[in-house]
């Protein structure tokens, strides 16, 4: 089992913690009673339909306060706590050590190290039209591709090290990005937004906590990242869907209800949209702490009415 070292983060200073780099923030529909099993009892999960708001959050940090390091945050769903709702992550993988300990005992963010490899592969331009046949049926083809685009992929692969996490994605981004709504490779506006979250109920840090993630960027609506990693299905039709086209409705992993195996579940999760974060300036604010409490199993979060 990969263990992080008991020290200070003291990189990282007085808050807030400024983060710079670019980021994919990609929506998913996760099944709600797979969600439920993950999140502290004391939250209501925002859903509809038997489903909720989760997917991931894939940065790439080019400077923070312990320098250059990769994070992907798989979020379960949405959970509500008036007087708003917020992400819930059922897992957090970095490749740097003091960031990975600054998440479990400051922000009470399941944390885990894990390694971030990237590499770019050429498609073929037969692979290419195999893989648009689904969009060309359905007329919208043209607007993702052109004849003459260059077809390289960036595969960022994240295996995680402790031994007991399951946890080994694959990422595929298509390179050049092509905007969703077919604008060219406009970097999109420049944005403010704060992106609020829950976090703690850990054996790290038990307390019940919410924070926020100030973000200035510029935005891009993409098409939804390719993911794939371990199945359980065998099935050789079931795997290339989920490869092309990022569905995994078959195949959920129903018997797997612990928190690592639930990650790869979210990551295989039927995608809705991707928005890029480019220039990104990431402002992390302290933690409040909604509830303390010694065991996250027995507390009790305090809301205004």
């Amino acid at each position: 089992m990969e263990v992080v070292e008991e020290k200070s983060s003291s990189g990282y200073g007085k808050p807030p913690w400024v983060f710079k780099g670019s980021a994919w923030y990609q929506l998913h529909l996760v099944k709600a009673d797979k969600a439920r099993a993950c999140i502290p009892k004391e939250f209501k999960l925002v859903e509809a339909f038997g489903y909720t708001l989760g997917g991931f959050f894939l940065a790439s940090y080019e400077d923070s306060p312990v320098g250059v390091f990769d994070e992907l945050v798989v979020i379960a769903g949405l959970v509500w706590n008036r007087p708003t709702s917020c992400a819930w992550a059922t897992r957090v993988y970095v490749n740097n050590d003091e960031a990975c300990y600054h998440g479990r005992k400051e922000v009470g963010l399941p944390s885990q190290m894990a390694r971030f490899s990237k590499a770019n592969t050429a498609i073929s331009r037969e692979q290419r039209d195999k893989k648009s046949e689904f969009l060309n049926r359905i007329g919208i083809g043209a607007v993702f591709s052109t004849p003459k685009d260059p077809m390289n992929v960036q595969v960022t692969k994240i295996r995680c090290l402790d031994a007991e996490d399951t946890c080994n994605i694959n990422i595929s981004l298509t390179s050049p990005a092509v905007p969703a709504l077919g604008l060219g490779h406009w970097m999109g506006p420049t944005i403010r937004m704060s992106l609020p979250s829950f976090s703690g109920g850990t054996e790290y840090n038990p307390n019940l906590l919410k924070y926020s993630c100030k973000i200035e960027c510029r935005v891009q609506a993409l098409k939804p990242l390719k993911v794939s990693g371990p199945f359980p299905s065998t099935n050789e039709d079931t795997e290339q869907s989920l490869e092309d086209y990022g569905g995994s409705s078959h195949v959920a992993i129903d018997h797997q209800n612990n928190a690592q195996n639930f990650s790869t579940c979210v990551m295989l999760s039927k995608p809705i949209l991707a928005i890029k974060f480019s220039e990104m300036k990431m402002q992390v604010e302290a933690p409040v702490v909604l509830s303390q409490c010694s065991n996250s199993l027995e507390t009790t979060v305090t809301s205004s009415p």
